[in-house]
C-alpha cells in the first residue's frame, strides 16, 4: 500500500454518496438497520438523498390501508420535495393519494398498480401531477376513460403510460375502446403505451396511432380484437408493436428458442426493444402477504 494513503471513514462520507449506497439496500434495512450504525448514517437516512426515489411496490402488496398510508407519510416528507419516482401498489385511500399529490409535486415517474381509486378522485387530483412523464395504472379496475382523460389533460409531459389489465378483471366489461380513445385525444406526446389485455379493437387503436405520432412502442398483447394492417403500421417508421399474440415460454438458454411470429401479420408479436415492458401479469390476485407491518414510526 502506498505510504501516506488514507482511507476515509464511512461515517464521514457525504450524505449524497451515502444516499446512493443505501439505494442498494432493502427498505427494511434502510429504515431499521442503517440508522443504528452511527449518527451520521442515521442523519443521512432521514434526509432527502435517500428518498428521491421511493419504491415500496413489493412491500405494499396486500398491506392494510392504514399501514400503507402511515408508510407514505413517513417516507415522502423525507424527500423534502425532491421525490422524482414513487412506486406503490394497492393504494385505496383517497387521503393517501391526496397526500402524495400535495407533497410530491416534482414526481416524474408514478407507478400505482392495483390501486382502487375512482375516476372522480383522479379528476380532482390530476392537476397536481403536471411533471409526470411516466405513469403506471395497471390493474386499476375502478378507473376508466374519465380518469385517463384527466391525466392526459393535466400531464402535458407524459411520454409513457402502462395500463395493463388482468384478463379476469375485464371479463365483465363489453369494451374499453373509450379508454383508448381518451388516450388518443389527450396524450399526443406518448412514446410508450402498454395496454395489454384491454378490451380494445382495431378502430380505437388506429385512432391512438393517428393521434400519438411519437409512439415508439405499442404493447397490445392479449388484445384479441386488434388486427392492424401491415401497410398501415409501416407508415410509422419508429413504431414497434408487441402483440396481440402472447409469447409465454422460457428455457435455460433464454428466449432465443421462442417464436410465435406469424408471417401474415404486419406487426411483431414479441420484440425486445424495451426492457421495461412487463413480461407478465399478476398470477395470484388474492395472495396473502405473510410479512409483518414494520417499522414503527420513530
Amino acid at each position: 500500500m502506498e505510504e501516506g494513503f488514507e482511507f476515509r471513514p464511512w461515517d464521514e462520507l457525504l450524505p449524497d454518496a451515502l444516499g446512493l449506497i443505501f439505494r442498494n439496500l432493502s427498505l427494511q434495512e434502510v429504515l431499521t438497520v442503517v440508522p443504528r450504525v452511527c449518527k451520521s448514517w442515521g442523519k443521512a437516512v432521514k434526509g432527502p438523498y435517500c428518498w428521491q426515489e421511493i419504491d415500496i411496490e413489493e412491500w405494499s402488496k396486500n398491506r392494510c390501508p392504514e399501514n400503507l398510508d402511515r408508510m407514505l407519510r413517513l417516507l415522502i416528507p423525507r424527500s423534502c420535495g425532491s421525490l422524482r419516482k414513487l412506486c406503490v401498489s394497492g393504494l385505496s385511500d383517497k387521503s393517501s393519494f391526496e397526500f402524495i399529490a400535495n407533497n410530491a409535486k416534482s414526481l416524474q415517474t408514478l407507478r400505482l398498480p392495483k390501486c382502487e381509486l375512482s375516476d372522480s378522485v383522479v379528476e380532482q387530483v390530476a392537476g397536481t401531477f403536471s411533471n409526470i412523464t411516466f405513469l403506471d395504472v395497471s390493474y386499476c379496475i375502478k378507473i376508466g376513460a374519465r380518469a385517463l382523460e384527466a391525466i392526459g389533460k393535466h400531464c402535458k409531459y407524459l411520454t409513457g403510460l402502462r395500463r395493463t389489465m388482468h384478463p379476469l378483471e375485464v371479463i365483465d366489461k363489453l369494451s374499453q375502446d373509450d379508454e383508448a380513445l381518451a388516450i388518443a385525444t389527450s396524450m399526443p406526446k406518448l412514446k410508450q403505451l402498454e395496454i395489454a389485455y384491454m378490451l380494445v379493437g382495431t378502430l380505437s387503436i388506429s385512432e391512438v396511432l393517428q393521434n400519438c405520432r411519437q409512439l415508439e412502442l405499442l404493447d397490445v398483447r392479449g388484445c384479441w380484437n386488434v388486427n392492424l394492417d401491415e401497410n398501415f403500421v409501416k407508415k410509422f417508421n419508429k413504431l414497434k408493436v408487441v402483440g396481440p399474440v402472447v409469447v409465454d415460454c422460457y428455457d435455460k438458454n433464454g428466449w432465443d428458442n421462442c417464436s410465435d411470429y406469424s408471417g401474415s401479420s404486419g406487426y411483431i408479436p414479441w420484440d425486445f426493444v424495451a426492457e421495461d415492458v412487463e413480461m407478465w401479469f399478476y398470477d395470484d390476485l388474492n395472495a396473502v402477504d405473510a410479512g409483518y407491518d414494520w417499522p414503527q414510526s420513530p
